[in-house]
């Protein structure tokens, strides 16, 4: 490391992981480790669907909003209006 705080990702790793001049990296720290992750393409790619399966939410937010609604108009004794 050097004193600026800069690190030298050996050669081997680089070609490996795909880390170019510009690469965006992003420290993550684990228990007593700090582990490295590139920001590229193939990454960004691996995770875009990880939420996929569970569909928007907006529906699901926008009736448990109703649902809160409703209880606050109860609790103050007010009627429901729609």
């Amino acid at each position: 490391m050097t004193s600026k705080g800069q690190l030298v990702v050996p050669a081997r790793l680089r070609r490996k992981y795909g880390i170019k001049a510009g690469t965006r990296v992003r420290f993550v720290e684990r228990d007593r480790e700090i582990v490295l992750q590139p920001v590229t393409r193939q990454y960004i790619r691996s995770v875009c669907g990880l939420l996929a399966e569970a569909g928007p939410a907006t529906p699901d937010l926008l009736k448990e909003r109703a649902r809160d609604k409703q209880r606050e108009e109860a609790r103050r004794g007010k009627p429901r209006s729609r």
